[in-house]
């Protein structure tokens, strides 16, 4: 009995003790988990001490509480995001930022009404989220993806603060229809890129071949780019703001002579001064942007308001901008959380001084002796009749500081875009069913205004002056209704879409000219004080049009098991625009996809998915009404004293004119290796597009009228597309990553023809002339059947005569060569890349971080314009121009002629972007919840053996013409077949480099 009770005693004190030290080895760990992203708290982290059921839950704030016991770790996972481990210690209070797994295949992918997880995708859709995107100085949603996805090129040749960005997915695949992608925002099908601010944008999903487009039928043939902007999250309330300031300067430009150069050259004009045109005409730009956002929600409401400001001065003379944009995005739950309403609404306000860029190019060919001003009425450069520059009476020679300052070149933009989307959720009634309607509006209005004082030699009405307003409204409506199917059968799921889509199109026009003024004080405000139109002279052009899209579409989707993959999709379109025999188009596609992965074991191979996909899509052309029979003025006629317009047939009918379709057949494959450190993606597609919709000639009688819009003409382009990223380390306090992405092209022009007509002679078509001076005769590109797209075309050099004439190659073998004849010239280069690549490097070391990008283009030929006309001693470029010398200058030649010498290889490998930033560190309670300044630079240098402004490849050509008022606001219509020519009016490149900070509260 002693033993039992002193066996009881010891085991008692036994357990005591232990109970005693398990209360004293349990602690409490409080913390808080946020975004490694944007510095968000994350409410609903699930923390759990490994090894245990002991567990906890981040609060709306990102707060959490767990008690744990000695040596524990914590892990802490969220969907999205990659899980962590952190082992307690002795430590009460540890804080987590989750870091997005990007890598996961349950990433959540944008696609053609709807989104689907990354693993089910069985077509080419790439997602670049705003973390990827283009650092610094970013005026224009465009410049976020450039260089990002492989096949998407987005380039904009100079640095014009007003230019456009030029965007090509797989190269040319139209030879008559717009060739840019159909931009989509927020459902918004056609939303204008410049009512979106970048800081606006979460994310792109670009969706590339056939398949992914084809639900978007006659406008996804140049391939379809979905922009989700931010919206707001239940929790609380963020604000968020983000500033920069950014200084530019002239990255490069074109060689000539000094002025002490320039008076050893035999005929040389010296005109007694020496003087920098370029220096004159240019300035360092300065850009500054503010972002202010607004972000929150409740449980059934979330919202994220956001004003925008940017400034910019370009580095020309009275070129910049200053815009204003405003963006609301508002969710609300409704009916049980069954209902949910979504309301975007968007305003943009710009006022652009368009300079004029004809300043850069007789900047270049100024005189290098001449003065900047000259106020005296006899002297070689006597400028009292024109406001005091100096001007030389000469053809083609304009003070290039008068050009600028002499004339006004402004417009001014409006644009509003509307929408709300109303989805309910009927699964109380039929399992996963839901149905949604949706309605956008989009307005938007340019007004131009251009004059030029009667003082400017450049206005070329003597000391009349001249002056012209035009103004666009363009107005977009858009109704759709769409019901979805999900529901998941054993181990099948299947989701079925079905929709409909309405959307109205209308445009109109006003412009009016004129000269004849009695005084500079109005400009271009007070066109009626213009004697023209008192004379009759004046003129004043008007013009409306609109177009109508109605559609039906459905998709379905199979996902077997997780392992098998199916989705078809069919869309069946009518368009206004189309001939009546051939209103409706039908655009069908399927792909398919296995995860190879899950089936068998493969060494090394974290996943793996094969795809195919095969789908047509459409293009439809750029004006309404071409199918019709059409009448406009053809001049006057005298009758009864007095003139009247005389109307004559401005087009033929075409019943039968249908869409430009394209077929595009395209084999993937998604792979993620060695511990999901290396991921990537390998694509192949090969397209044919038929029945470009083009004008030919056409005999009259019997048609009223010389050219008629018809089907014609086939393409084929095929490339290859690799996409790889490298988590090449990752530590406590240091990181690296490295991606990249290569494409390449091949672009053949099958067919001209269509039966009896031929777009060009015989099946090849010459276009593209060179122009003044001196040289109107001479085409620069042919278009062939049977040849690649994009051939140069000229003379091609074998040297210099003794008479200082270029000597040619005889190519026809007649033992002469005739330069302006056709028979002596040859393919003398290709204006599209063979290639294209981007390459990423992404380094983070405790708060700091640093991206620099690298973007190149390979195997394309450029043709320097400059060098054409300038480069030479002919007597009349020496006595009126400054000359042109570049690494080919050859003193013996004096006479311009445009050749191959002129054409280079254009190859390029260009810094696009770097960024250092640092990320201060927050104490635990502070209201500011992020804090990080930056500094980066764009353009920093370009590696490349081209002499011109700039090696970026061209993928159309606009001539010489500049935008204004004069042409109702627009330059000349971009010719898409005329790649590869370097044209005098480009905008100088620019470096920039940018200080800017972003703060969260």
């Amino acid at each position: 009995m002693t033993k039992l009770y002193l066996l009881m005693r010891r085991s008692l004190t036994v357990f005591l003790m232990f109970g005693a030290l398990v209360s004293f080895a349990q602690g409490q760990v409080t913390g808080k988990v946020t975004s490694k992203d944007d510095g968000s708290p994350l409410p609903g982290v699930n923390i759990v001490e490994k090894g245990t059921s002991n567990g906890a839950t981040t609060d709306a704030d990102g707060n959490y509480t767990i008690k744990v016991g000695a040596n524990a770790t914590l892990i802490f996972s969220f969907v999205g995001s990659t899980t962590q481990e952190v082992a307690v210690g002795s430590q009460t209070s540890i804080n987590v930022d989750l870091v997005s797994d990007v890598t996961s295949l349950s990433e959540v992918v944008v696609v053609g009404y709807g989104t689907q997880e990354k693993k089910e995708i069985t077509s080419a859709v790439t997602s670049v989220k705003s973390e990827d995107f283009n650092k610094g100085t970013v005026n224009d949603p465009a410049q976020l993806l450039q260089g990002r996805v492989a096949g998407l090129n987005i380039t904009r040749p100079g640095g014009d603060p007003n230019g456009t960005f030029a965007i090509r997915l797989r190269g040319v695949g139209t030879v008559g229809a717009n060739a840019e992608p159909l931009i989509v925002i927020d459902g918004i099908i056609g939303g204008s890129l410049g009512n979106v601010d970048p800081n606006d944008i979460a994310s792109f999903d670009v969706l590339k071949d056939g398949s992914a487009a084809a639900i978007y039928g006659s406008r996804g043939g140049s391939g379809v780019i979905l922009i989700t902007t931010k919206s707001g999250k239940a929790g609380k309330t963020q604000v968020d703001y983000n500033a920069s300031y950014a200084v530019e300067d002239i990255a490069n430009s074109i060689n000539v002579m000094t002025a002490d150069e320039y008076r050893k050259v035999s005929g040389a004009k010296d005109l007694g001064s020496s003087t920098k045109w370029l220096d004159v005409v240019t300035r360092q730009g300065k850009t500054q942007v503010h972002n202010l956002a607004l972000a929150g929600g409740s449980k059934g409401t979330s919202y994220r308001a956001s004003a925008n400001f940017r400034d910019g001065q370009g580095i020309g003379l009275n070129s910049g901008f200053q815009q204003i944009n405003l963006r609301l995005n508002l969710t609300q739950k409704a009916l049980n959380d069954k209902a949910t309403f979504t309301v975007n609404l968007s305003s943009t306000t710009r006022e652009s001084k368009l300079g004029n860029a004809n300043s850069f190019r007789y900047a270049v060919i100024g005189n290098p002796t001449a003065p900047v001003y000259d106020n005296t009425t006899d002297s070689p450069t006597a400028g009292a009749r024109w406001g005091g520059y100096a001007e030389r009476d000469i053809f083609d020679w304009f003070n290039p500081l008068s050009i600028v300052n002499q004339s006004t070149n402004d417009k001014k933009e409006m644009k509003i875009l509307a929408s709300i989307r109303g989805e309910y959720d009927f699964s109380s009634v039929v399992e996963g069913l839901r149905a949604s309607v949706f309605y956008s509006n989009q307005r938007e209005n340019d007004l131009f205004g251009a004059s030029f004082q009667r003082t400017a030699k450049f206005s070329g009405q003597g000391n009349q002056g001249r002056a012209a307003r035009a103004t666009e409204e363009r107005a977009n409506q858009l109704f759709e209704t769409t019901i979805n199917y999900d529901k998941t059968f054993d181990k099948t799921n299947l989701q079925i879409l079905g929709g409909y889509s309405y959307q109205d199109f209308f445009n109109e026009r006003f412009s009016a000219a004129g000269g004849n003024f009695l005084s500079d004080a109005f400009t271009y405000n007070n066109l009626g004080t213009s004697l023209d139109f008192a004379n009759g002279l004046g003129s004043v052009n008007s013009s409306a049009d609109g177009n109508k899209l109605v559609a039906f579409f459905g998709r379905a989707n199979v996902n077997v098991g997780g392992n098998y993959f199916l989705s078809a999709s069919a869309r069946y379109e009518g368009s206004s625009r189309f001939g009546a025999n051939n209103k409706f188009g039908l655009f069908p596609a399927v792909s398919a996809g296995v995860t190879l992965s899950n089936l068998v074991e493969i060494p090394l191979v974290n996943s793996l998915k094969l795809r195919g996909s095969w789908g047509v899509t459409g293009a439809q052309p750029n004006f309404s009404y071409i199918s019709l029979q059409r009448y406009s003025q053809q001049g006057y006629f005298f009758y009864n004293g007095a003139y009247g317009p005389a109307y004559g047939p401005a087009s033929n009918p075409n019943p039968d004119l249908k869409w430009e379709t394209k077929t595009e057949l395209n084999f993937g494959a998604d792979f993620a290796l060695l511990e999901n450190k290396l991921t990537g993606t390998v694509d192949w597609y090969t397209r044919t597009t038929k029945d470009g919709i083009l004008p030919v000639n056409v005999p009259i009688p019997p048609n009223l009228f010389g050219q008629t819009f018809v089907n014609i003409g086939e393409l084929r382009n095929s490339g290859f597309e690799v996409s790889l990223n490298y988590a090449a380390v990752k530590t406590a306090n240091f990181s690296w990553t490295v991606g990249g992405n290569v494409a390449t092209y091949s672009t053949k022009v099958v067919s001209l023809r269509s039966g009896a007509l031929s777009f060009g002679e015989g099946g090849v078509l010459f276009r593209a002339g060179m122009g003044a001076p001196g040289q109107n005769a001479f085409n620069l590109v042919r278009v062939k059947e049977g040849d690649p797209l994009g051939q140069l075309w000229g003379s091609v050099y074998d040297g210099v005569n003794a008479d200082g004439s270029y000597k040619f190659k005889d190519i026809n073998g007649d033992g002469k060569s005739i330069a302006d004849s056709d028979e002596d010239r040859a393919v003398i280069g290709n204006g599209l890349p063979k290639a294209t690549a981007g390459f990423n490097n992404t380094f983070t070391y405790k708060q700091f971080d640093l991206s620099v990008f690298l973007q190149a283009a390979f195997g394309h030929d450029l043709l320097n314009s400059y060098r054409g006309f300038y480069e030479n001693n002919e007597s009349t470029t020496v006595g009126n121009y400054n000359i042109v010398k570049t690494k080919y200058y050859d003193p013996s030649v004096t006479k311009a002629q445009v050749n191959s010498f002129h054409v280079e290889k254009a190859t390029y490998l260009r810094l696009n972007n770097a960024s250092l930033g640092y990320n201060f560190k927050m104490k635990q309670g502070s209201p500011i919840r992020n804090f990080r300044i930056f500094a980066s630079g764009q353009n920093l240098f370009t590696i490349t053996g081209y002499t011109g402004v700039d090696p970026t490849e061209r993928y159309s050509d606009n001539g010489d013409g500049v935008n204004s008022a004069f042409n109702g606001g627009f330059p000349p219509q971009p010719d898409g077949l005329s790649p590869g020519i370097e044209r005098r009016t480009t905008y100088f490149t620019t470096r920039t480099v940018t200080f800017g900070l972003n703060l969260g509260f």
